[in-house]
């Protein structure tokens, strides 16, 4: 018998859950809100929430200085492509630790994960030499490859979690069906942990679509997404909150956007898995 809740209590959890949500909301709001200020406005003090006069002049010199739309594009193709890449390789490798399982698979999945507690400027040098001897400096393939290495423990150990809840009964019946090892991870693995690849796909491209160190230190202007579009409004003379208030928001409409519609997927797949 489930235990009864007072409704003040519930009132009481639900009006701290909004609270809580609100602030950790309300960088974003403040930032969207600053963007519709002129730069005497977004600066002033005390600084004015709803009334003060919106304009739209931050985001047509944003337009007129930069070129949002190849960033964009190029915050595409590298979160897509370092995401795509990445399950290609930890498909087979979540599914070789979960069902083919070696003496020390756990630690070598421990030190996968190691690996992202690592300073990221402790390989920077090591990394931009290699970019620059093969011609990879300023490219989308480079930034897709890198991003696939930073992120590729993660991918291996969500998929590995959600492929663990699937029955091993069910691939060994696939393979006495005279299934071969392709036929057994596409067609029977892949359709039974959809929804846990969905969210490590939701999730990568999140991770991927906001990586600053390593798309400001590998890129110049051709493969620059748009967290070097951001920075570039981050002047020695000091900051001009307006503009980079627009330009930031430019930056993460699009990912906001998935995020919302995406959500129930994402959670879904975060809380149960694959197959219980």
């Amino acid at each position: 018998m489930a235990r009864s809740v007072p409704t003040s209590r519930k009132w009481a959890v639900t009006i701290v859950a909004w609270l809580i949500g609100f602030l950790i909301f309300f960088p974003i709001l403040w930032t969207i809100l600053t963007s519709f200020k002129t730069e005497a406005e977004a600066i002033a003090s005390p600084p004015s929430f709803l009334f003060f006069d919106w304009t739209l002049d931050s985001y047509r010199e944003v337009q007129s200085r930069s070129n949002y739309f190849l960033h964009f594009y190029n915050s595409v193709v590298i979160s897509l492509g370092s995401t795509v890449l990445g399950l290609i390789i930890a498909i087979p490798a979540a599914w070789s630790m979960a069902f083919v399982p070696a003496k020390r698979t756990k630690d070598v999945l421990m030190w996968m994960l190691s690996t992202k507690m690592l300073p990221p400027v402790g390989v920077l040098i090591p990394i931009y030499l290699l970019f620059r001897d093969f011609g990879l400096l300023d490219s989308r393939t480079g930034l897709v490859i890198v991003l696939t290495l930073i992120n590729l423990p993660i991918i291996v150990w969500m998929l590995f979690t959600y492929f663990r809840e699937i029955p091993g009964e069910i691939l060994e019946a696939a393979r006495m069906d005279g299934a071969t090892l392709w036929a057994e991870i596409v067609h029977v693995l892949t359709p039974m942990a959809i929804p846990g690849i969905a969210s490590t796909l939701l999730l990568n491209v999140i991770l991927a679509w906001n990586e600053a160190f390593w798309t400001l230190n590998l890129t110049a202007a051709k493969a620059a997404p748009l967290t070097a579009f951001i920075a570039s409004y981050s002047s020695p003379e000091g900051l001009f909150y307006a503009k980079l208030s627009a330009a930031s928001t430019m930056a993460i409409a699009p990912i906001l956007i998935l995020g919302w519609f995406s959500q129930k997927q994402l959670v879904r797949g975060l809380t149960f898995g694959a197959v219980k």
